[in-house]
Parts: C-alpha cells; structure tokens; sequence
C-alpha cells in the first residue's frame, strides 16, 4: 500500500518556512506518531464515538484531506473537530480562533502541547491533522497518510447510512499506484518546488510537477473520476492540492506553467470536486491565503497577502456529468455542514 508514512510541511517544523532553505534539498520528514486507531485497537486505540478530536488548519493540504474524508463518511458526530488558525507562532498551531484562545474541548492553547502529553522532547515538529485522545489530551497519531484510509475502513461502524466506500478493495492496488505518483509528483512536488534551495532542485520539482499534471489531464479527459467511477481516496488527494493550485502553487510557490484554469481538463474536474458536499464546504481560501503568504517568511518577506484570484468561476458549471460515474456510488450525499463548522463568507467564492 502506498500509505507508507509520510510527513508534515515544512511550516509545521519552522513557521518561517527557514529548515527548507540551504544546501540540502527539501526532503519531507517521516510521521513519528504512527499509531492507528482501529477497529480492534491493537496500537490500544479503538475506535470509539466521542473519544477522539481531531486537529486541522483548513490552509493544510494534508489536514484538508482528513476533513473531506470525514464529512463524507459522516463522522462529524463521532469526531469532534478543533480548527487552529492558519497563522502559527514559535510554538506552531494555536487555538486563537476559540474563545479565550483554547480549544474549548482540550482546553490547550497550543496543538503542542498535546504532543508533549504524549511524549515529552519529542523529535520533528507539531504537524497537522492530529487527531488526539480526549480524556488523556494526549496525541494519538499525525499520520496523515494513513489517517484518512483508516477512517475509510477502520471506523465503518460509525460512518453515516449511504456513506461511499472511497478505498474499495477491489480497486486498492490501482488506487495505491496512482496517489503514489500524484504523492511524489504533485502533493510534495509543489513543496519540492516552492522550497528548493538551488535552481536546478527547483526546475526539476517543476519538470515533475507538470509531468504529472498532464498524465493525469489526459487520464481525466474521458473519465469522471481517477479510479474507477466513483469518488475514492486519490479524488481526496488530488484535489487539496489542486483547490489551492492557482491561489498559491502557481506564484507563491512559482509552478507557473499554466494556471488550473488555462487547463480545460483539470479546471472542470476541480470544480466538479468543489460543488460535490463535503469537498468545497471544507476549503476557506481566506485561511490558505493567509497562511501560505504571511508564514513563509523566507519565500514572502513582506508578507502581503495577495488579493486575487477571483473565486467567482469555482461555482461556474462543469459539465463533467456528462462522462457519467456515480459520486457516491450506492451512497448518498453527506448531510448539511454541522452547526459552528461551516467556512466564513470571506473564504467562499
């Protein structure tokens, strides 16, 4: 399986973005909280309602894919959600948008401090999504490639009725095959390029980049969805970090081929993504903006945070009904974003 666990970016480890700069290319550093949370708790974390909270940045590509995955599934209720604000200090991932400046279920101000909980100096940085354990306000895991495939099939007791099955069996092998190369190519492969310290680490990052994008253009011309015709788990994976392409991939981060949407293809099948529940109604522009350009100090020094692009055309029609596929298989729709989750207005087209 192409879960093997992965790591955090490199804001999470240094707000100012600094431990990318150097000599050394940019290498993504490994989940050191690697324990899952299953069915049976064999790591001694059963799944289990209300035990769990899970911690996102909504600006986090990575966190993004758990919040998507969980909507779908329907496990708002199961596990609870904390949201930190996109702008981190020396400490990283803070509760500022909570009252009194913690999580009103952890009571901690800082996501660190639930790593400390844990394990005490431990090595590598405070990363999101963590999901942590309530009673003990200890963090349990910060896998996050592992994370969103355990809530596909570890926590099936606890997913909503019709809720879709985005990891089938039966196309795991093709589903694994192809989110590794979007994996190496396109989710690290912007970082790979926005991070590189010398010109030529940059200019093959980018070679990758759009390599990739093209294969998989070509792959999604006459297909709805990536495997199969049902939204699965390398959907999720794309798409968190397409959503964020044009808005700070492209110029921040100087993947400037082409723009998402100067790319018929890729453009409609994001937005197709964007209008289906629980894949638009977790992205809040306004929090990836503001952290992308205010936290990468070394790459933005100023600062300022740009005001386009237009948000106007992710509500523009599609069309990609037109190649048929069923979202949501056998399934249904997820329900209505839960009360006190729902994005701001500045964060929506």
């Amino acid at each position: 399986m192409s879960s093997t666990p992965a790591a955090r970016e490199p804001d999470d480890r240094d707000p100012n973005g600094n431990s990318s700069y150097g000599h050394k290319p940019f290498k993504r550093s490994r989940s050191h909280f690697a324990d899952r949370i299953t069915a049976d708790g064999r790591d001694g974390w059963p799944v289990e309602a209300g035990r769990y909270r899970l911690v996102v940045s909504r600006a986090c590509p990575w966190a993004s894919r758990a919040l998507v995955s969980r909507r779908l599934l329907g496990l708002e209720s199961a596990l609870s959600l904390a949201v930190a604000d996109p702008i981190q200090d020396d400490r990283s991932w803070r509760f500022t948008l909570d009252e009194g400046g913690r999580d009103p279920v952890l009571g901690i101000r800082y996501l660190s401090e639930a790593y400390e909980a844990r394990e005490r100096d431990h090595p590598g940085g405070v990363s999101v999504p963590a999901i942590v354990d309530v009673p003990s306000k200890a963090l349990v895991t910060n896998d996050y490639q592992q994370i969103t495939l355990d809530l596909a099939t570890e926590w099936t007791g606890l997913h909503r009725p019709g809720a879709p099955d985005l990891y089938p069996e039966r196309l795991r092998d093709e589903i694994d095959e192809v989110m590794e190369g979007i994996y190496r190519d396109v989710n690290n492969g912007v970082y790979r390029a926005g991070f590189a310290g010398e010109q030529g680490e940059y200019e093959a990052a980018y070679v990758d980049v759009f390599r990739r994008l093209d294969l998989v253009s070509e792959r999604l011309a006459g297909q709805r969805y990536l495997v199969g015709d049902t939204l699965t788990e390398a959907d999720i994976r794309l798409f968190t970090t397409l959503v964020r392409f044009d808005a700070v991939y492209h110029g921040h981060f100087k993947c400037n081929r082409n723009k998402l949407t100067e790319d018929p293809v890729l453009w409609a099948y994001v937005r197709d993504l964007y209008q289906t529940p629980g894949f638009g109604d977790t992205v809040d522009f306004d929090h990836i903006k503001q952290h992308y350009y205010r936290v990468h100090t070394g790459i933005n020094p100023t600062g300022i945070v740009p005001l386009g692009p237009d948000l106007s055309g992710w509500l523009t029609p599609h069309h990609r009904e037109e190649l048929g596929g069923r979202p949501f298989g056998d399934g249904t729709p997820p329900g209505p974003v839960p009360p006190g989750e729902e994005v701001p207005a500045r964060g929506k087209p």
